[in-house]
């Protein structure tokens, strides 16, 4: 069977450059291999990131969130995240274990501008590394230690775009479906979603840390 090309299709880098022109000199030149003092600023002062891994079983993107400064800038190299208590998926220290290289997304709220910092992790349970990470008394499982390779800021584009950080809507939570309603849905009613809604806020409480 023939099957005809899709001649809108990208696949060359030629055809992306026609497309978006060339790189201006503020993007190539906000790329740094290391944390710069303006960009430990923006780290110490984000309480979120995402941290994207890629390992056999496929790619992975999972929140991370805490205080303020829950990332520690080590040297102008080097991040420390640590690994709370969580789902025990550990989808993202799987990844790692196979292939190092990770990228995190640091957000600020109020804050347009992203943060960018791609490098290559190890995981470690160093005691004197878990005890600078106790909160309300507990340590956290693990610490990640994240080598810098670079780091750039994000214009404030897609944050202005997406409205992110604008009151939200009060009806949004009835938008979307709970988590007790989908997994009632995905385990064919072998979890009770309204109990479960029900007792969550509880037990988020009693596990944070």
């Amino acid at each position: 069977m023939n099957i005809t090309a899709n001649p809108h299709a990208i696949t060359t880098l030629d055809q992306l450059a026609a497309i978006f022109g060339e790189v201006g000199e503020a993007s190539s030149r906000k790329e740094v291999p290391f944390v710069h003092p303006h960009y430990r600023a923006l780290i110490e002062a984000s309480p979120f990131a995402v941290l994207a891994t890629a390992g056999p079983d496929g790619l992975d993107a999972s929140p991370r969130g805490d205080a303020p400064g829950f990332v520690q800038v080590e040297d102008d190299t080097t991040l420390l995240l640590p690994e709370r208590r969580g789902n025990n998926r550990v989808d993202s220290l799987r990844n790692l274990l196979a292939d190092p290289r990770m990228a995190l997304l640091f957000l600020i709220p109020g804050v347009g501008e992203t943060l960018r910092v791609n490098g290559r992790a190890s995981i470690t349970t160093a005691p004197e590394l878990l005890e600078r990470f106790t909160v309300q008394g507990q340590l956290p499982k693990c610490v990640i230690v994240v080598k810098v390779e670079s780091v750039f800021f994000q214009c404030a584009r897609a944050i202005q775009r997406s409205g992110l950080w604008l009151a939200p809507a009060p009806d949004a939570r009835t938008k979307v479906p709970s988590p007790g309603t989908i997994l009632q849905a995905l385990t064919d009613a072998s979890v009770n979603g309204e109990a479960y809604d029900r007792e969550l806020p509880a037990r988020q409480r009693a596990t944070l840390y």
